[in-house]
Formats: structure tokens, C-alpha cells, sequence
């Protein structure tokens, strides 16, 4: 009779645990038993609440009683960065090991500021550039700790999914924001506050534009707003244009993608336009025909949405690039470029130190890599720019190895989100903003995330691990088990019967003779 049991490897006293259910046999698998029922937090945990925080809290509110400003979503990096180190000393905490080339680019890029703020404060720097400089290495911490924290702590692709649809979920909630402060003017941001908290500053987060108001939301600037949605549009795209293939409704997607868009064409942005640009040339050269037309006449349908629903609105986006010669804004943009190359003669290769150009006290370079050469000098720019680059070859490395369609299309997307702050950082000082930077750091890590996913199955199809003792073929979970692991139901079935015999049977009772198993072969 066959009396399916649940397989446990066998305790230290020697005995053997067996559960006979009393329904119909099912097959169990040994690695299924090792944690029942809910799932139990792990990286990915992290890096979805990370993503919920960075977005939804307002990029002014800080920790009250600090020495400097720590923003709730710097805590959650901080702590993930702790995480991460405490994960590389145990193998209970579910990190990835091994080598990663986002792992990689993300060390160098520590060293490189730690460097630079090595050398800075090695010198004299002034009381307030001291603090500025120990502020920013703090800051530099908790990004690089949610890049690590998701680049190893992500494990598999179902888990990566979820963080990044936390992502787009709380993406379209900041849409919903920027709606409410840009047609009814109600700054919602300004009762998003709690006990223990503050707010760094009390300017508004709706400015004018043209006669048009220009929102914020929960970022700090109406620039940072546009960009961090040309950032997140192509993951809702991606969700939206799979979920037939996932059998899930799309609507609930494609609404996603349209309250994002809807917060970048709200924020009134140069540099949202810029970056969808490019996303669009990124995404094109890889999407096929029949996608690149239904994303074409909805990109027009949207368009000619928003100038019935908001007259003017498009003429303004117009004007943005049209007048480009008379623009104030340009015109600030390049004025300080004497003084930058004078700043980044005198420190080339580690600059002056991170943290220590900071306005009113000095310009504002409206510029992020002019700025980290000023900061970190040559060294710093290419640590910098190597963390987005590292990046995007790994997502378009996940597209060249994995032939699953949803795995290439999701390398193609991530790919596309990184090209923004790349393009971004020469209109605007990136590393000044705490939502773009934060958000650049944990889609850094989902790309090495994935490739990571992406190359253990190749690896293990191209060679089987090695292992060290046991008979050959046999894996390291049937060695655990010795000669439990290889048994048959069947003879597992018989020692459980036995064993719960022996508990239930009164001390002194002799067995009861076996009969002999009959051969399979009669």
C-alpha cells in the first residue's frame, strides 16, 4: 500500500519525523517544507517598502532632532545597507554571493567618494563644507546600501516583479498628486507629515510656468517630478503591454501609465521631455512593429487628451524648444561655466570635496557632471557615470542571454528607466535630489538583480555544480538526507507506520513479525 509521507531529513537524536495526512496522496517536495505558509520578509521586502517610501513621502520631510537631514527613505537605505553587510556574514538572511558587474560599479563608486572625502577632509575644509561633506557620505551610504541591498537581495524574477510593481503603483499615486495640486491647486504633501518628523524648508510645490502652474508632488522639484516619471513610465508600459500574456487584466496598468504621464506633463519639465525622448528611441529599437504602433497611437491619443482637458499645456512644451535662444533658464545654465573649469583645475582628479559646492554659498551648476567634477573630480565623474552605465549593459545583457520574451522585454525596460538620469544629469544637479538619486540606485540594482536570475539557469544547464563528496550526480540535498533521501515512498511509508507504532505501542511489546515486501517483478 502506498501512504505518501512528508520526507525530513533526519535530527541528530537519529529519529525520523513523518506526517500520514488522511486525504488524498499528493507529491511533496523536500525544499517545499522548510518555511509552510506566508512567505517571510526578504530583500525584496526591503527594496518594495524602499520604493513605497522614497516615493510617497515628501522628499522636505526629515528626521526632527538629527544633527543633519535624514529623509525616511535614507533611513530604509541605511538599513538596508546594514542588511546587506550582516547577509554577507551569514547564509540565513537569503543575499546573493558572488561576483555581479552592478556589484562591482557599486564598490567602486564607494571607493571613489570615500576617496574624495578622504582627501577633502584630510586638509582644512570650513566648519559648514565639514558638516556638508559628512552629510553626503551619510547620503552616499544609504544609496549605494539600496542598490546592494536589491542587486543581491532580489532573488528571482517573481520577487523582482514585485518590487517593481510597488514601483509603478506608487508612481501613479504621485500622478494622482500632482493632478490634485495642478487642476485644483490642493497641496496634499503639506498633511503627509507625522510625529517626529519635519520639514527642511516651506517652499511651495506648485510654481508657474507660463501662466501655467507646475507641480512638484512629493519630490522636491517640478524638474525632479518629470524626470522621475520619464523614469517609471516604461515599467508601467512593460506591465501593461504583458499582462494578456500573464492573464491579468491591463486596465488597471494602462491607468498606471496614464497617471504618470499625467504628473510628467504636469510638472511643465524640459528634462521630462528630454527623458521620455530618449526612453521612446530606447524602447523603439527594441520593441516589435505591432507594439511600436499601439504605443504610438496611444502616445497621440494622450496627447490630444491633454490639450482638450488642459488648453495651452501643449503650446507650452512647444515653446520649451522653440525658444531656446531668449530662455532665461538656458541662459543660467552656462553662465558659470568659467568659474566650474576654474574649480575643477585646482582639484582634477579628486576634486575639491563631496558636498563641499553647496548654494546660496556658492553658484549652482545646473549641471550634474560639471558638478561632480568639481566635487570628485575625474575620478568621481567616472565612478558616477559607471554605475548608469554598468546598468544599462546589464539589462541589455539580460535581453541577449534569456530567451523568455517577458524576461528580454523587461532587460529592454530597465534599460530604458537608466537612460534617463544619464541624459538627465547634464539639465539639472541629479545627486542634489533624494527621490531621482534614490530611485536611480534601486533600479541600478534590479538590473544586476536580474542578470543575476537571468545567468544561474544558463550556468547550470552549461555545467552542473560540482560537489564535493557523495557518489556522483548526487545532489548536495539527497547527501543531507543519506539514505533517507534515496528511499521509495513506499519504504518510507513502512518506516513511518513503524515509527509511529513503536511511540503508540506500551515498553516491553515485541514487535510484530514483517512480511516480506512482495518483488515487483510477480
Amino acid at each position: 500500500m502506498r501512504i505518501p509521507v512528508t520526507r525530513t531529513a533526519p535530527t541528530v537524536s537519529g529519529t525520523v519525523r513523518a506526517e500520514v495526512p488522511t486525504g488524498d496522496p499528493a507529491p511533496v517536495s523536500v525544499a517545499s517544507l522548510d518555511r509552510p505558509g506566508l512567505r517571510s520578509a526578504d530583500g525584496a521586502t526591503l527594496a518594495a517598502a524602499f520604493a513605497v517610501v522614497l516615493m510617497l513621502s515628501p522628499a522636505r520631510l526629515v528626521f526632527r532632532g538629527l544633527p543633519f537631514s535624514l529623509t525616511p527613505a535614507d533611513a530604509v537605505g541605511l538599513f538596508a545597507a546594514l542588511w546587506w553587510f550582516c547577509a554577507q556574514l551569514t547564509t540565513t538572511l537569503g543575499a546573493a554571493k558572488g561576483s555581479n558587474p552592478v556589484r562591482t560599479a557599486l564598490f567602486v563608486y564607494t571607493a571613489a567618494m570615500l576617496a574624495t572625502y578622504g582627501y577633502a577632509s584630510a586638509a582644512y575644509l570650513p566648519p559648514d563644507e565639514l558638516d556638508m561633506a559628512d552629510h553626503s557620505i551619510v547620503l552616499v551610504v544609504a544609496a549605494v546600501g539600496i542598490g546592494l541591498g536589491a542587486c543581491d537581495g532580489i532573488r528571482g524574477r517573481e520577487r523582482l516583479d514585485f518590487v517593481l510593481r510597488c514601483l509603478v503603483i506608487s508612481g501613479a499615486a504621485v500622478g494622482v498628486i500632482a493632478a490634485l495640486q495642478f487642476v485644483l491647486e490642493f497641496d496634499l504633501t503639506k498633511y503627509l507629515t507625522f510625529p517626529g518628523f519635519r520639514f527642511t524648508s516651506d517652499l511651495p510645490a506648485i510654481l508657474e510656468r507660463n501662466t501655467l502652474r507646475r507641480v512638484a508632488a512629493t519630490t522636491g522639484h517640478p524638474i525632479e517630478l518629470g524626470v522621475v516619471c520619464a523614469m517609471i513610465t516604461p515599467l508601467a508600459l512593460h506591465y501593461a503591454f504583458g499582462a494578456r500574456d500573464r492573464g491579468e487584466p491591463s486596465l488597471r496598468w494602462w491607468v498606471c501609465c496614464a497617471l504618470i504621464g499625467t504628473g510628467l506633463m504636469f510638472s511643465v519639465s524640459r528634462s521630462a521631455v528630454l527623458g521620455l525622448a530618449v526612453v521612446g528611441v530606447v524602447l523603439v529599437a527594441g520593441w516589435p512593429a505591432r507594439r511600436r504602433l499601439w504605443a504610438a497611437l496611444g502616445g497621440v491619443g494622450f496627447l490630444v487628451a491633454m490639450k482638450v482637458a488642459v488648453p495651452g499645456l501643449i503650446s507650452v512644451f512647444l515653446g520649451l524648444f522653440t525658444s531656446l535662444s531668449s530662455d532665461s533658464s538656458i541662459q543660467y545654465r552656462t553662465h558659470d561655466y568659467a568659474v566650474a573649469a576654474t574649480e575643477i583645475g585646482n582639484h582634477f582628479w579628486v576634486g575639491r570635496g563631496l558636498g563641499t559646492w553647496y548654494a546660496p554659498k556658492h553658484l549652482i551648476f545646473d549641471n550634474q557632471y560639471i558638478l561632480s567634477l568639481v566635487e570628485t573630480g575625474v575620478i568621481g565623474l567616472a565612478a558616477f557615470s559607471g554605475i548608469f552605465l554598468t546598468g544599462i549593459w546589464a539589462a541589455l545583457r539580460v535581453r541577449r542571454l534569456s530567451s523568455d520574451p517577458a524576461v528580454r522585454d523587461l532587460g529592454l525596460t530597465l534599460a530604458a528607466c537608466l537612460v534617463v538620469p544619464l541624459v538627465g544629469a547634464a539639465t539639472f544637479d541629479l545627486r542634489s535630489f533624494a527621490t531621482v538619486t534614490g530611485l536611480s540606485f534601486l533600479i541600478i540594482g534590479a538590473a544586476g538583480s536580474l542578470l543575476r536570475a537571468t545567468r544561474q539557469p544558463r550556468a547550470q544547464a552549461i555545467r552542473p555544480p560540482e560537489r564535493s563528496g557523495g557518489e556522483p550526480g548526487e545532489s548536495g540535498e539527497s547527501r543531507e538526507l543519506g539514505e533517507f533521501g534515496k528511499e521509495t515512498d513506499e519504504e518510507v511509508g513502512e518506516k513511518a507506520v513503524e515509527a509511529v507504532g513503536k511511540v503508540t505501542r506500551p515498553a516491553g511489546r515485541a514487535d510484530p513479525p514483517r512480511s516480506p515486501r512482495p518483488d515487483p517483478a510477480r
